[in-house]
């Protein structure tokens, strides 16, 4: 049985980057102080600090991106984009065709998607003997769950016409892509988890590659089925990566605080 420590130790590393290593000089300052911090109180604790401090960021980048989407719509400059591609959809559609895309969609919605993440993490936490995934994807798919319900609430957009759209219709706010975006964050941190443990490089990169067209096919179909315009999937993309970032980040100077020295936790699912 693997402690906490040995755990993050395997884990330090996606091939030969050491993600313990800060390039820059803030983020050397940035690791210095939270491996302090993680000396005094503790790796895990200041995990999850980090990942609420990270929340609050990703909610307020969400209402910035919001504001940003504001000043676009007053300009028109949103239909360039929407409306287009949408019609262009429509000419692709066919009844198997349909069923197949909803069918797939499906997948990243409320019911597939957190079943998808269950799976995963079920299967992390039982490999690894240890905490931090578990604590990785609920912060991830927590995190991207109040964005995608700040979006919607901030902007109120509404979705495109029923008329347009592939039944069974979906009623609320349009903006963000709320299947897009948790596609994003969650599929997202699985692949970064998988990359941790993955030794041979054809291995990383065909997992990159799924996860990727995965993430890029939903937002797609969400297009595809008249559910959503392409600037709701562009901004739970690019809101969606920003989230997983952090989560990253939050990662790495947890691994920082274990590896210069920080005591192992007590919540740890074994002892060597």
């Amino acid at each position: 049985m693997h402690t906490e420590r040995s755990a993050a130790a395997a884990d330090r590393h996606v091939g030969d980057v050491d993600l313990t290593h800060w390039r820059s000089r803030a983020g050397r300052r940035i690791a210095g102080a939270w491996a302090a911090l993680g000396k005094r109180y503790g790796a895990m604790p200041l995990l999850l600090l980090t990942l609420a401090v990270g929340v609050g960021i990703a909610v307020l980048a969400t209402w910035i991106a919001s504001e940003v989407y504001d000043a676009v719509r007053e300009a028109d400059d949103v239909a360039v984009l929407d409306r287009p591609v949408l019609d262009w959809a429509l000419t692709l559609r066919s009844p198997t065709g349909d069923r197949l895309v909803t069918w797939w969609t499906d997948i990243a919605g409320t019911i597939g998607m957190p079943i998808v993440a269950l799976g995963f993490l079920v299967g992390f936490t039982v490999q690894r003997r240890a905490w931090t995934p578990l604590v990785l994807l609920v912060a991830a798919s927590g995190g991207s769950l109040l964005m995608t319900i700040a979006g919607k609430d901030l902007i109120g957009r509404a979705r495109p016409p029923l008329s347009d759209a592939v039944p069974p219709y979906e009623s609320s706010p349009s903006f963000p892509s709320g299947h897009t975006l948790n596609a994003t964050v969650i599929v997202g941190t699985i692949v970064y988890l998988l990359l941790l443990r993955q030794s041979r490089v054809v291995t990383r990169v065909w997992t990159i590659v799924v996860g990727t067209l995965f993430v890029l096919s939903v937002g797609a179909s969400r297009v595809f089925l008249g559910h959503h315009w392409l600037t709701d999937v562009l901004a739970a993309w690019a809101l969606g990566l920003a989230w997983l970032a952090l989560v990253i980040t939050a990662h790495r100077l947890y691994l920082t605080a274990l590896h210069r020295g920080a005591e192992p936790e007590p919540g740890a699912l074994g002892r060597s």
